[in-house]
């Protein structure tokens, strides 16, 4: 029986240890998802003697003033931000994998940059270069700024899918009379929407999720994570926990949906 524990534990000590590390990170978004159902004052005690659940914070998700025009502003940037990564990324992404030009190393160097430059730096570098062009901050300047550095995260993501693409199945697409169009929209788009889908997603989380960057190029615009630093240093409103446990189910669903069709192949 000690020999069976002993064998047991050898074999899944790795398995425990990445579920517990799991349980840890998970445990701070069950905290917020159940603060949103907490029926207490924002000043009020964390504790589960005064915890009484309801509806109501979810039922008015942008009760709390501003928190809406805070949440619809960092989504439509978040969006916009997106877009154009995930088309300039993609598109420098083909041209790193599949040419060979002068200076593609120092390119390669230079995309990682903006990943290992903390962002007090790039924010603050961007905000002098604004300042000094005359740039008026707000809106587009956030936009810029997530951007550059969503970029070397869709470049860096969706070139691992090129590397990983076999390329005999673009010859063997080409050896049955497809031109380079056809080829190119009917075997290799296909075969890399995966690696641009999952760029695009990391990219939005990216840019809804940032503070630091966004605090020092966004003038008078409150996005929603200064608009939660805001509210902080007063009392977190429900409905921010609200917001941030929709967000991660959202996230969750699409990472799920996304997975579906690999566990039928398998099934």
């Amino acid at each position: 029986m000690v020999h069976r524990l002993r064998r047991f534990a050898a074999d899944h000590w790795v398995m425990a240890i990445g579920l517990l590390v799991l349980l840890y990170l998970f445990v701070p978004i069950a905290v917020v998802a159940a603060m949103s159902f907490r029926d207490a004052g924002r000043n009020a005690p964390y504790t589960l003697q005064n915890y009484r659940f309801t509806w109501d914070h979810w039922a008015h998700p942008f009760g709390t003033a501003g928190i809406g025009d805070a949440f619809w502003t960092s989504i439509a940037i978040a969006l916009i931000s997106t877009l154009v990564a995930t088309i300039l990324g993609t598109l420098m992404s083909f041209a790193l994998a599949r040419h060979r030009f002068r200076g593609r190393a120092a390119t390669n160097t230079l995309i990682f940059l903006p990943m290992a430059t903390p962002e007090i730096v790039m924010g603050s570098s961007l905000l002098a270069l604004f300042v000094a062009s005359g740039v008026q901050l707000g809106f587009w300047t956030i936009v810029i700024a997530h951007v550059m550095f969503c970029l070397s995260f869709v470049v860096v993501t969706v070139k691992a899918r090129l590397a990983g693409l076999d390329p005999r199945l673009q010859e063997a697409a080409m050896d049955l009379y497809a031109n380079e169009t056809q080829t190119f929209l009917r075997v290799t788009l296909p075969l890399v929407m995966p690696g641009i889908v999952a760029a695009a997603l990391l990219s939005f989380s990216l840019s809804f999720d940032d503070f630091i960057v966004t605090n020092f190029n966004s003038g008078t615009v409150v996005t929603f994570p200064m608009f939660v630093w805001g509210a902080s240093q007063r009392g977190i409103p429900p409905q921010i926990n609200v917001i941030g446990t929709a967000m991660f189910v959202i996230s969750f669903l699409i990472v799920l949906i996304g997975q579906l069709p690999r566990l039928r192949r398998k099934a």
